[in-house]
């Protein structure tokens, strides 16, 4: 790149444009939330299928995700829209996701066996279509500037807005789907609700999609015989050379698997263990609020401590907040409130600055191979958070089969413990059960 390329990248960007940027994270936190978060308790206790059935199809979809996100990872690469190389995916994109994840939440009136594989289908189809937008997304930053201040502003924003629509999605989603179904949040009495809500959310998420698009500028261009020399293969060669990418990644599985897992579990333990599902809402917004606190002060703390103290620092947070959760009973929610809100202080500040750290793996990369390779790197990212996000889904699903749990039904005394066990708690089924 000549100077004048090197310059033009490391502008320090109109504040408009990071927030411009940043709103597309927010877009996506509808498809997230409950792809992730609550994706056991809709098709458990509203879609109607058996635990292990969701757990499966959790886990399958996954490994469909190892082959396609890498393909869509190169592809992006070695090709350029007509409206740059990334950002052109969130104008196309945008809408064909809001449909998917609206058919995703429609039950249909089909057989168990017919319902089972219009669950695949429209599963699969939402996964793939969200890595067609998730990577670009997740590459556009980095094709913005090269800044490493600007980079973690951006990630600070992104993350300030994310967490806003986290909290929208898990403080608002009950709401409306009581409103929208008569009061019901669980059962065949909620699926009207969950399916009108949906349509209102992914409606709202592609225009801001298009909002994201027309305020994100691209300033970082991959020479054409770089991107014709880009092939699927360079992601082994990246995980081989990129030693600051591999550790990440390891962060990614371990953060997002002990979120994903305490929050999918959540609207269980509330509701069977400690007899409080109308508080399931304020558990939600508990594992979002300390964020707008935490990722504002993401930037100072980077700059006062640095990186690794700042990351070992948010994770002894969070092991501070789940002890608070594995000593106190069920029932004392104020406790429970207590644990809940400082283990997610601790992982929204890490896993927010993990973001920040993505767009550097990119730039080592590059230092590495001669290959600013901006797709297969976030492909790689994004399928390691979906892999620690996954175990959200896998393995409560499989845990909750194996210890009986039924579907809106009065739990027995085993369920009920297997629901003390995914969330940290040491209590035995005789303590948070009568």
């Amino acid at each position: 790149m000549n100077n004048a390329a090197t310059a033009s990248a490391d502008v320090k960007l109109p504040w408009r444009q990071k927030f411009g940027w940043a709103t597309g994270d927010f877009a996506q936190k509808p498809y997230l939330h409950h792809h992730f978060n609550v994706f056991v308790v809709f098709y458990t206790n509203v879609y109607g299928l058996p635990a292990a059935d969701a757990a499966t199809m959790f886990l399958i979809v996954r490994l469909i995700d190892a082959i396609n996100d890498p393909i869509v990872g190169t592809f992006i690469d070695k090709h350029t829209t007509r409206f740059g190389k990334y950002r052109g995916y969130l104008l196309y994109m945008g809408l064909p996701l809001a449909v998917m994840a609206i058919l995703y939440f429609h039950v249909p009136s089909l057989g168990q066996m017919g319902k089972l594989i219009y669950a695949y289908v429209t599963y699969v189809g939402l996964s793939v279509i969200y890595t067609t937008v998730n990577v670009p997304y997740g590459s556009l930053n980095a094709a913005m500037t090269r800044n490493n201040k600007e980079l973690v502003s951006m990630s600070s924003i992104r993350m300030v807005l994310a967490n806003l629509g986290s909290l929208t999605v898990s403080f608002g989603v009950p709401v409306f789907v009581k409103l929208f179904s008569g009061g019901h949040y669980s059962g065949a009495a909620s699926q009207t609700g969950w399916f009108l809500t949906m349509v209102l959310y992914e409606i709202a998420g592609a225009l801001v999609l298009v909002f994201c698009f027309s305020q994100s500028v691209e300033r970082i261009h991959m020479p054409a015989d770089t991107e014709a020399s880009v092939k699927v293969s360079d992601l082994f060669h990246q995980l081989k050379i990129n030693q600051p990418l591999r550790t990440l990644a390891i962060f990614f599985i371990i953060t997002f698997g002990l979120m994903s897992i305490v929050n999918s579990v959540g609207a269980y333990y509330m509701t069977y263990n400690a007899h409080n599902a109308g508080l399931m809402q304020w558990y939600n917004l508990l594992g979002t609020l300390p964020a707008f606190i935490t990722v504002p002060l993401t930037p100072w703390l980077n700059r006062k401590f640095g990186t690794q103290v700042l990351m070992q620092g948010s994770l002894l947070v969070t092991v501070i907040g789940f002890l608070i959760m594995f000593l106190v009973p069920a029932t004392n929610i104020t406790w429970t409130f207590i644990g809940r809100t400082v283990e997610a202080a601790g992982v929204t500040l890490s896993t927010g600055f993990q973001w920040a750290l993505v767009p550097q793996t990119i730039t080592y990369g590059e230092w590495k191979t001669g290959k600013r390779e901006y797709g297969i790197v976030n492909a790689i990212v994004g399928f390691f958070f979906k892999f620690g996000m996954a175990l959200g889904g896998v393995v409560p699903g499989y845990v909750l089969a194996a210890f009986g749990f039924a579907a809106n039904h009065t739990q027995t005394a085993t369920a009920c413990s297997g629901f003390g066990w995914l969330r940290p708690s040491s209590q035995s089924s005789s303590r948070f059960w009568p």
